[in-house]
């Protein structure tokens, strides 16, 4: 093992003395005589160190951050006490180690208040720096390590595990510089922006210059975020995951809708309109969009997690709703960093003006020479008239947010890209579907919904990719379905046919008419045996994407990253974009035979022909082979700077005068060694080199040298000098070296900054076989999980989704054989609506999550799990699913689900999907009835969409009635041990028992018919949740149930007696009284109409306490008055 380093902590126990040259006031008495210096040397290892801290430091320890500045003044410092014997001296030792004195870590101001405060010159460079850029965590390049200095080093300690300790006037910590890129990442990923501050001289060039006795000059070369930091460099790295994780840069602007308010009546509830643009440094994208948003900002949550943005540029001002989910999406689940930028001055076109003065200036800057290729100029200066035409076509509040963005991208000289123009696209179109956020949790689109990880999402399952730029177009793909047939067919055509010669495909349905048109003849060659090798090939390469992209970033700022890792770096990419296109010429999509003037087609796919030629351009494949034609592979390989750059053809002129140059200072120092021979008197005499000292002149020592020769060193027998003359010349070739490797760099900066120009037609190049590694995953999934091609009808045909033996692709890739498929059958025309009932955990949920993933997959291009699908495209797939809450947010779970519903009813049309899982199970039952059953009539009758209705709640097949034919009830069936136990006469105690003894047997087949219980004991069961409960609750629920039972029997009772009973039985009873008895005297009549007035009195409160809505107390309260008023009479 390696010695452990040994620091010196003596400061710790000593008081800090006050400078000699400024004495401080006499204070008598106020301070003891300072104890003696005491000097320690420990040896600590940082596991050590990390043990002790957690041992030793208190529970609750003081904040203790030295800041960037001189400490306080010694006058201010407290008495200090003579230490004292005492058992914990070992524990304040530790103490004293781990954590700076407190004296030393008091506020202090930024600048120096006293004259006696002094900084060293490189703590004023960092204090100059830090003033400048304040909320930037600083590595000071310091000869061979990089610093940390104040709070930066209390960070970088805390981040990176290294060691912190006072030095002079600032806490200060360091790292090697080999190990730069590591601890930028580490410190990029918890949150910081990181610079690095590298040397601008070298000892050479500052022992020739003014600045001989001063600091090394030091400037900020390079400027770190999330966003900004360029992922994947070390080449041929894979991300994890998928491989299709994003950094984008988000900007988020808004203004306020008039008279939107959700409290005015709106039918929309539109209260803001929400402006955004969103960069990926990495990889050039930028995406754009504008859309009116409620105050639960669905909206801005789906497109949010749709970018999953790794930093967040909010345009202020933005309203509290907006800010909330912005910085609640920014949490620890994220960690995605935030910053602010004002939008105030940006009124009356003026970010309008400012985006096209930028993009203006970043044109100028192209520098074209007159021998450059004229085909690359015109489609440069076209690529500018297109993003001229783009930015004039946006809207007002997108161009605020690009307006915020390239100011906030010039601090890290990354603004070009948003000039590039071929990178613009907008976040949805009349082309795409945009799922929602709820579309894209609830189906578990990107993440499952247990511990947010890729495993088990349908982009993971999907996910068969060779490239990791083809998983990040895959990943946009999945959640951007197509709404265009015509679109949607021309992938499945490329599928097919991709499926096709890997030889087990199951493609149900011809290619279109490209095959039958006439004078084409198809052949059908082996496409994938080529493609799959080019792909391969390039998943072994760098990541293309972002190399290209890196490549450009070059142009920005002179001083970069490792100019060898740069140039390595642009032969890997340059050489694979080289060689894929080369590959894909050998297809040779299309050609004409000369002797039958016929073309003739190796690609039958229109989209594949299409790709395949942009991948493999000629002018692409040029450009390509130019640029590595002026770089020599083994110089960068080696890392000889000097011959990286091939000057023969005339180009780099300053390299090769610096070549001369270095050259004849070679020379001259080689013609001194015959001087010195002649000098010496020795013809054997050579220069000679030891530990890094070149050109020394090693003599015995009896020989006398001149006196103004310089000892160098010697040994028992020999001594080695310097002459004077050597000395110049040394000084001259070391000055020649420096001006060689500034010209090579400025060289360098110059070739990659011609290389924009080129930028859009290789960025179109890897594009198009990012789409062919799509494509190319996507028939692997055909052929691998047996899957079939979805048919889609015309557009003026009903709205339809047919599914014989459908699957959940995810499910099925767990369960294989033992999956349950199940039929789907909705119709525009016919039945449009299933109300699915059934026992908890029985597969509901399964089946309408089956449905919804069958029909993006479709969408997105690809074969689906099924043994038939025939579909209309959709132009919108909605859920509401599951419970939860958003604290945060300050909205409950039953407003979280009430508001998902209100966005579905909303943004909903006749072309929609929607799928609604236990919608009201949030509140009481009787409301939850009447809002599932009222928002089920509202979709059926206004909207007429395609519905998939989950729900415990028999009343709601009530509906059926009211739309006859267009409604169906389903349920999961089930098999269950039936026990009579009706009419075993059994207490409820024993009922209980049978019943918890019951066998379930879930079939997971969705039939017709309303499911007659959902069996929630079982899963309680399964919960483990105590018995006692378990039997308590089944003694509750069969209460429950014959309550209900008896008070339904004496409904259809009472009907039954309303029935019977005329509502004028009092005049007929009257009538039949005076029929049977002959009453001739007036006082008989009289009697007799007061017992009709009695009875019919006795009628009337029978009458009045039948009905069942009123009050049970009360209707026993009539019928006692009724008796009693009969008993008197």
């Amino acid at each position: 093992m390696k010695k452990q380093k040994q620091q010196v902590i003596s400061r710790f126990f000593a008081a800090k003395y006050k400078s000699p040259s400024s004495p401080p006031p006499p204070q008598p008495n106020l301070l003891p005589t300072p104890p003696p210096k005491i000097s320690a040397t420990v040896t600590f290892s940082p596991s050590k160190r990390l043990l002790a801290t957690q041992l030793t430091s208190p529970k609750n320890p003081p904040s203790k951050i030295p800041k960037l500045s001189l400490p306080s003044s010694p006058n201010s410092t407290k008495p200090i006490k003579n230490p004292n014997p005492d058992p914990t001296l070992h524990q304040r030792f530790l103490n004293k180690l781990l954590e700076p004195s407190d004296h030393l870590l008091e506020p202090s101001p930024s600048r120096p208040t006293t004259q006696d405060s002094k900084f060293t010159p490189l703590e004023q460079q960092v204090v100059e720096l830090k003033e400048i850029y304040p909320d930037v965590l600083l590595m000071v390049e310091v000869g061979y390590r990089y610093r940390f200095f104040g709070q930066d080093a209390e960070n970088a300690a805390r981040v990176l595990g290294i060691y912190a300790h006072m030095d002079h006037n600032f806490l200060t910590a360091s790292v090697p510089t080999f190990r730069l890129n590591m601890h930028v990442r580490r410190l990029v990923s918890a949150g910081y922006k990181v610079g690095v501050v590298k040397q601008t001289e070298t000892a050479a060039i500052k022992a020739h210059g003014s600045n001989k006795m001063g600091p090394f000059g030091r400037g900020l070369s390079a400027l770190y975020t999330k966003a900004t930091l360029e992922a994947a460099e070390d080449v041929g790295g894979r991300e994890e995951g998928c491989g299709a994780s994003s950094n984008y840069l988000v900007c988020v602007v808004e203004k306020e809708i008039d008279g939107g308010n959700v409290n005015s009546g709106s039918e929309s509830g539109y209260d803001v309109k929400i402006g955004f643009v969103g960069v990926e440094i990495s990889t050039g994208e930028v995406v754009y969009g504008e859309f009116d948003d409620n105050f639960i900002r669905a909206g801005l949550e789906g497109m949010i997690l749709s970018l999953s943005p790794a930093e967040l540029l909010l345009g202020e001002p933005l309203s509290r709703p907006t800010e909330k989910l912005l910085l609640a999406y920014a949490g620890p689940a994220s960690n995605a960093r935030v910053e602010r930028a004002s939008r105030g001055c940006f009124n009356d076109g003026g970010a309008l003006a400012e985006v096209m003065s930028s993009f203006w200036s970043t044109s100028n800057n192209h520098s074209i020479n007159d021998d450059q290729e004229q085909e690359v100029e015109g489609k440069e200066q076209g690529n500018s008239r297109l993003t001229v035409e783009g930015i004039m076509a946006m809207t007002d509040l997108p161009v605020q947010a690009l307006a915020l963005i390239i100011r906030h991208l010039k601090q890290f000289g990354f603004e070009r890209i948003l000039c590039s123009g071929a990178s613009f696209r907008p976040f949805s179109c009349s082309m795409e579907v945009t799922l929602s956020a709820n579309a894209i949790q609830q189906l578990e689109v990107l993440k499952n919904s247990s511990d947010g990880s890729e495993s088990g999402s349908l982009l993971q399952c999907m996910n068969n990719t060779l490239t990791v730029f083809g998983s990040r177009l895959l990943r946009h793909w999945v959640t951007h379905p197509l709404c265009d047939r015509t679109m949607i067919d021309a992938r499945l055509d490329a599928v097919s046919e991709i499926a096709e010669a890997m030889g087990s495909c199951r493609a149900s349905q011809s290619f279109g008419s490209d095959a039958g048109d006439f004078g084409i003849t198809i052949i059908q060659p082996e496409v994938y045996h080529l493609l799959s090798s080019v792909l391969t090939y390039l998943g072994r390469s760098p990541d293309i994407q972002r190399g290209i992209t890196r490549i450009f970033h070059r142009t920005a700022k002179a001083a970069e990253v490792n100019n060898w890792l740069s140039a390595s770096e642009f032969f890997a990419v340059i050489q694979a974009i080289l060689v894929a296109g080369k590959k894909l010429q050998q297809l040779h999509v299309q050609e004409e035979d000369k002797e039958t003037n016929v073309e003739r087609y190796t690609v039958r796919s229109m989209l594949l022909r299409k790709l395949i030629s942009i991948a493999s351009s000629s002018s692409m494949i040029r450009s390509a082979a130019k640029l590595l034609s002026t770089l020599n592979k083994d110089a960068a390989d080696k890392r000889d700077l000097p011959n990286l750059f091939n000057t023969t053809d005339g180009q780099f002129l300053e390299v090769t005068k610096a070549k001369t140059t270095l050259q004849s200072a070679m020379e001259e120092l080689a013609l001194l060694i015959g001087m010195y021979r002649k000098q010496l008197g020795k013809h054997n005499l050579e220069f000679t080199s030891v530990s890094g000292t070149t050109h020394l002149i090693e003599l015995p020592l009896d020989v006398k040298v001149p006196s103004n020769w310089v000892k160098v060193n010697s040994t028992k027998k020999t001594i080695r000098y310097h002459p004077p003359e050597v000395l110049t010349a040394l000084d001259q070739l070391s000055v020649a070296n420096e001006e060689l490797n500034l010209a090579c760099r400025a060289a360098w900066d110059s070739f990659l900054k011609a290389f924009g120009k080129y930028y859009p037609e290789f960025q179109a190049a890897v594009q198009a076989l990012a789409a062919l590694d799509c494509l190319h995953s996507l028939a692997i999934l055909s052929r691998n999980k047996n899957y079939v091609r979805p048919v889609f009808v015309n557009n003026n045909e009903p709205v339809q989704i047919r599914i014989s033996s459908g699957r959940h692709p995810v499910m099925e890739t767990i369960l294989q054989d033992n999956f349950v498929p199940n039929d789907t059958n909705l119709h525009a025309d016919e039945e449009y609506c299933q109300i699915i009932t059934g026992p908890n955990m029985g597969g509901k949920s399964c089946y309408i999550r089956q449905v919804a993933l069958i029909a993006i997959m479709a969408q997105v291009g690809s074969f689906v799990p099924a043994s038939l699908a025939k579909l209309h495209v959709l132009d919108g797939i909605h859920t509401r699913m599951g419970a939860s809450d958003s604290i945060q947010q300050g909205r409950s779970t039953f407003l979280e689900e009430l508001s998902e519903t209100s966005h579905i009813v909303h943004t909903c049309s006749a072309r929609s999907l929607v799928i609604i899982d236990e919608l009201g199970r949030g509140t009481s039952t009787h409301d939850g009835v009447a809002i599932a059953s009222a928002t089920l009539e509202y979709l059926l009758k206004h909207k007429r969409c395609l519905v998939l209705f989950v729900t415990h709640y028999p009343k709601v097949m009530d509906i059926k009635n009211e739309l006859p034919g267009s409604v169906g009830a389903y349920h999961v069936s089930y098999l269950t041990s039936k026990k009579d136990i009706q009419n075993r006469g059994l207490n409820s105690d024993q009922k209980a028992e049978s019943m918890n003894h019951e066998d379930v047997t879930y079939l997971y087949k969705l039939v017709s018919g309303v499911s007659e219980r959902s069996f929630g004991f079982k899963v309680a069961q399964l919960a483990q949740l105590p018995s006692l409960c378990i039997d308590r609750a089944i003694v509750m629920a069969m209460k429950l149930e014959a309550a209900v039972s008896n008070r339904q029997k004496n409904k259809s009772r009472q009907k039954s007696l309303k029935g019977t009973v005329p509502e004028n039985r009092g005049e007929m009873v009257k009538e039949d009284v005076l029929r049977t008895l002959d009453c001739t005297s007036a006082e008989g009549v009289e009697g007799l109409e007061e017992l009709i007035n009695t009875v019919r009195e006795v009628f009337s409160k029978q009458n009045i306490a039948l009905p069942g809505d009123d009050d049970l107390a009360e209707r026993i309260q009539i019928l006692k008055h009724a008796t009693r008023t009969a008993g008197a009479e």
